[in-house]
């Protein structure tokens, strides 16, 4: 009998013992073998009080432990873009609310206890415990709603170098980047390990290091909420801040180019536009700019276009009663009548209060003005040569001449004789054959400025249904129609018939509350697919998060951005933006007085 078949005692071996010796042989085989854990498994690991070393590279954990009051969406985009080497780990444990609502009623029991205790005591007011009692009510109002979920949420990153120096150096650079948005964190000191194994992917919470959070501030630390608005044409807008991407777009591939901007005084708004303007000149756009405070006259001479300035004692001259030329499919009747209805509203603004009965009389006389010029409903003229366009002065007449028209002609009469007359009673000797063109009225009366931006915005109206181009119109301090009604009712026509015109409406406006609480202010937000917000003063946001149903995150981003940050809005997406230029943009777009200063003083030696 074989020598591996009999026991120590020599006999025959059992069935059963030599099952178990074959075991044994198997996993003393096995384990004689490579695997692919010997493979990947590094050649040693040193587990430090701070530091955890693996193969040659070091690796540190800190651990977030304070948030802020509002988290803003993608707060934590930067950490993830870093090109720094690190592992995160998110650990998200729901938590029954029935749980919660009864810890929130004893801590507001608490609250309000020290609330009354310090009112009984004679003490000031301590706003800390009247905000903490505000955000309790609040949440549980939600959490009673089903409109809020609460969670144990713990935030853990693992950085990984070739040296301690380097992982440190990483460290404090991650750990400077939360601060600056309150996010305070700490190192795992003496539990190293586990904060090495909380970050592998094997969904294991080792460090156990959570803060409470409701729905509403966990779903910003989602990483992938980043909206992507680069195309490939169009015009760049900004940095995207979420990602750093390229805010890439091109306005007229909306349903509509027209575009709104709000922004405090001093936050970049004018700056961003014009950068959009230069830009836009450079794919054959034309743009037309009704500048109120003198902007645009260095970019507009810098591109070769044409300086309009419009004031009491100016040379350029603009008639109201212009007619586009009629192109194919239009009728002279609707186009007179629209005329005529433009007219009224300008009057209304020229001449105050207009009572019912002299606005019918207004009616006739200007119908009755153009017919003077043969201009009739039933006239066959399709083009109509400036100088057989009746003039303010007609209509003097005709209101003098008629019953009713008398006090109507009296107040017309100081835009005809008076000092008011070398503005409107004039033919048009204007024109828009430039690519660039700048209306400018800084040094319009500040009575007649209304006047001034409506009788600009008509002509230029006139001339775009004139002759169908690719066109951006550009009215800055637009607020200053919008205080009445028939200026705003006139701007709103235009941001929605601008379309079919191959044209784009930008609006701009520091005034807000002025701008929506006219009855046409919000229309035209909502007629406008692209909508930019930069910084906001603390007396308007909640005007501004209203109309545009912003979340308290985003009103506290746009209260504490720089200059030339905010938000831009392109049809259903919105990103956070910086507006970004060159050196050689940034010198011909700036609005920075100590710029434009130095710039006129090395002008001022290169001339001498």
């Amino acid at each position: 009998m074989l020598d591996f078949l009999k026991n120590k005692k020599g006999e025959k071996k059992k069935p059963e013992e030599l099952f178990t010796e074959g075991a044994d042989a198997e996993k003393i085989f096995r384990e004689g073998l490579a695997t692919v854990t010997d493979l990947i498994a590094p050649s040693a690991l040193d587990i430090g009080s701070n530091f955890i070393q693996v193969g040659e590279t070091f690796a540190k954990t800190i651990f977030v432990t304070t948030y802020p009051r509002y988290l803003h969406t993608a707060w934590f985009s930067p950490i993830i873009n870093l090109d720094v080497p690190m592992d995160i780990a998110m650990s998200i444990y729901p938590v029954e609310s029935v749980n919660v609502m009864k810890s929130l009623r004893r801590r507001i029991t608490q609250v309000e206890s020290e609330i009354h205790l310090e009112a009984e005591a004679g003490k000031v007011r301590d706003p800390a415990l009247e905000t903490a009692l505000q955000d309790i009510e609040q949440l549980r109002d939600q959490l009673q709603q089903g409109t809020e979920r609460f969670f144990r949420f713990g935030l853990y990153l693992t950085i990984y170098g070739a040296s301690k120096a380097e992982v440190e150096k990483s460290a404090q650079f991650i750990e400077s980047l939360l601060e600056s948005r309150l996010t305070y964190v700490k190192e795992a000191v003496f539990r190293s390990e586990q904060g090495f194994v909380s970050t592998l992917p094997l969904a294991n919470d080792e460090l156990n290091v959570n803060n409470n959070m409701n729905s509403q501030p966990l779903s910003t630390t989602f990483p992938f909420v980043s909206s992507d608005l680069s195309s490939s044409r169009g015009v760049l807008y900004g940095i995207n801040r979420h990602n750093n991407s390229l805010v890439l777009f091109d306005r007229f591939d909306m349903e509509n180019a027209n575009m709104v901007i709000f922004a405090k005084s001093g936050a970049g708004k004018s700056y961003a536009v014009k950068l959009e303007i230069l830009r836009s000149l450079m794919f054959g756009t034309d743009v037309i700019v009704i500048d109120p405070e003198n902007e645009y006259q260095f970019l507009c001479e810098a591109v070769g276009g044409s300086f309009i300035n419009i004031s009491l004692t100016s040379n350029y001259h603009l008639n109201p009663f212009d007619l586009p030329n009629l192109g194919e499919g239009e009728d002279l009747r609707d186009v007179l009548r629209s005329n005529i209805a433009s007219l009224l509203g300008l009057l209304h603004i020229m001449l105050g209060n207009i009572t019912p009965e002299e606005d019918s009389i207004l009616d006739r006389a200007i119908s009755e003005t153009y017919a003077i010029k043969d201009i009739t409903l039933d006239s066959s003229i399709r083009i109509f040569p400036r100088d057989q366009i009746p003039t303010m002065s007609d209509l003097y007449e005709v209101l003098r001449n008629m019953e009713g028209g008398e006090d109507l002609a009296t107040r017309l009469e100081k835009y005809t004789q008076g000092i008011f007359s070398g503005f409107l009673n004039n033919q048009s000797n204007i024109s828009l054959e430039n690519q660039m063109v700048v209306f400018n009225i800084r040094d319009m009366e500040e009575e007649l400025r209304p006047v001034a931006m409506y009788v600009v915005l008509h002509f230029i109206w006139n001339e775009i249904r004139s002759k169908l181009k690719k066109r951006m119109v550009v009215v800055d301090e637009a607020w200053v129609m919008m205080q009445h009604e028939d200026a705003g009712s006139f701007m709103f026509s235009i941001a929605k018939r601008c379309r079919k015109y191959f044209a784009g409406l930008t609006t701009i406006t520091q005034d807000i509350s002025d701008f929506l609480a006219s009855r046409y202010g919000k229309p035209i937000v909502t007629n406008s697919s692209i909508q930019l917000l930069l910084k906001q003063s603390p007396a308007a946001i909640d005007v501004i998060g209203d109309t545009f149903y912003l979340t308290d995150q985003e009103k506290f981003m746009l209260l504490e951005c720089n200059v030339g940050e905010g938000i831009f809005f392109a049809g259903t997406k919105h990103v956070a933006i910086q507006v970004v230029a060159s050196y050689s943009e940034d010198q011909l777009v700036t609005t920075n007085p100590e710029q434009i200063l130095q710039r006129k003083e090395e002008a001022k030696e290169k001339a001498s």
